[in-house]
């Protein structure tokens, strides 16, 4: 189930908001929103449920023997050890052992068998919010969770669980507990959801549209300006789908009170590689900071140390996006870009005027977005050429071939005014002009009965969580 199919808008979320609400008590909101949360990763496949339950039982486990043996250093140690390899180690069969054995039969000319497991949806989200668990109770940031139900709560909680944003126990440990839902907080979080629906149906749906139709088109009538169009669109399509997706979580969770970090803040209006990954998926790469880079040394080693570091950070990184080698060539590539920033492209950029850095770092970041796209090498090459050969637009053939390609161009423009951040006096919910309360509001209602409309008559609607 996902948070734009008309199930979860007319039938699941009402129904939880409803149940949840009726009665002021802790243990039964909570009940509701644990028993909510496992159907809603249910519906799809419920024999991968118990995956998820095992999971979180190997933490809780392991949560409680660390806790038990906190004055002995290597009995702590030792199950940390254990937990976190056992988890990790889930995550690699399920996501990765299908790669693995693919690949070993393509260099050895092997025959081993296929494992053919089934991708979990979310497992990488999931898996990240526990280790981020157990690596902080090892570390003696959080306290030990007693009680499972709410460590499952935690791990299953239905608006950050096959998306993200990756939330971190710490965060939300307090508010599992107790926390206070009150009707300025719901209205807020309904608000931000509505812009999120709107990021993904309107935005995100209308340049996928375009991208779908050049890159699965025929070269020959595609040229480089309608390749480059497709690399835009599709650099717009993935931070619409993704912010989207980031803010319907974070305003669901505010709906039952909680309150989420933000995972995304305006990325494309960057003027370098660096400050672009302090603003993208913000979750992610501070979990791969948090707990891989800095344990590694990070920067507080030699420059060759350094190096590897950064390497081996950039590489997980890239496959934790998904079990191909393009994922692991465009992690890299954004390790070569940050390494050369950090080591004297950071120093000329510095001089030149923030437009040319801005250019600089969207022409870098569009070309990693095709990297990004393509599981298959020869035809990543291909789009790569079409962008670079300065071969003409047969705009007849584009016309003949599928007018809908007309209507996808309409939301480029569209796209890159929305990525851009908006004065504060013109920001929904955030003016303080009279009235502005209500008009905010009424502007919410309009657009989500757009998102409705948009949802009902349109049957396209990609989810590209499913390579996660």
């Amino acid at each position: 189930m996902v948070f734009s199919a008309t199930p979860f808008l007319y039938g699941f979320f009402p129904l939880v908001f409803l149940l949840y609400f009726i009665w002021n008590n802790r243990v039964w909101r909570n009940a509701v929103l644990l028993a909510a949360s496992l159907a809603f990763y249910a519906w799809g496949e419920p024999r991968l449920l118990v995956l998820m339950l095992l999971a979180t039982l190997e933490a809780y486990l392991g949560g409680l023997l660390m806790e038990r043996w906190k004055e002995d250093g290597r009995r702590k140690k030792a199950v940390f050890t254990i937990t976190a390899v056992l988890l990790a180690g889930n995550l690699f069969v399920f996501k990765y052992l299908n790669f693995v054995v693919n690949n070993l039969n393509l260099l050895a000319g092997g025959r081993l068998p296929q494992p053919g497991i089934v991708l979990p949806i979310g497992i990488s989200f999931y898996t990240f919010q526990i280790l981020s668990y157990v690596i902080d109770l090892y570390r003696g940031k959080v306290s030990v969770q007693r009680n499972f139900f709410y460590l499952l709560l935690y791990v299953s909680f239905f608006p950050q669980l096959i998306a993200g944003p990756i939330v971190r126990y710490q965060t939300v440990e307090r508010e599992i507990r107790d926390r206070r839902e009150n009707l300025e907080d719901a209205a807020a979080g309904l608000r931000r959801f509505i812009q999120g629906l709107a990021k993904k149906v309107i935005l995100a749906n209308g340049t996928a549209a375009l991208v779908e139709l050049v890159y699965k088109g025929d070269p020959a009538v595609y040229g480089t300006a309608m390749y480059w169009a497709a690399a835009v669109a599709y650099s717009l399509q993935i931070y619409f789908d993704f912010s989207g997706y980031s803010d319907m979580a974070i305003g669901l969770g505010r709906v039952f009170g909680f309150h989420f970090l933000e995972n995304f803040d305006h990325p494309y209006i960057s003027a370098s590689i660096t400050e672009f990954w302090r603003r993208w998926h913000i979750s992610m790469a501070s979990w791969f900071r948090d707990y891989i880079y800095i344990p590694l040394g990070g920067s507080r080693v030699s420059p060759a140390r350094w190096v590897v570091n950064l390497l081996i950070v950039w590489s997980l990184t890239g496959f934790w996006h998904g079990a191909e080698w393009n994922y692991l060539l465009w992690g890299l590539y954004n390790a070569a870009f940050l390494l050369a920033e950090k080591l004297f492209l950071r120093k000329a950029l510095d001089r030149l005027p923030k437009l040319l850095c801005w250019l600089y770092a969207m022409f870098f970041i569009v070309i990693s977005m095709v990297v990004f796209y393509f599981n298959d090498f020869s035809l990543m090459l291909s789009a790569l050429g079409q962008m670079f050969s300065f071969r003409p637009t047969d705009w007849l053939g584009v016309a003949a071939a599928d007018l809908s390609v007309l209507y996808g161009l309409v939301f480029l423009p569209l796209g890159l005014v929305c990525m851009l951040p908006l004065p504060r006096r013109l920001r929904l919910g955030e003016s303080d002009a009279p009235g502005a309360a209500a008009l905010n509001n009424v502007l919410h209602l309009g657009l989500a009965v757009v998102c409705m409309a948009v949802i009902v008559t349109s049957k396209y609607d990609p989810f590209i969580y499913f390579r996660f």
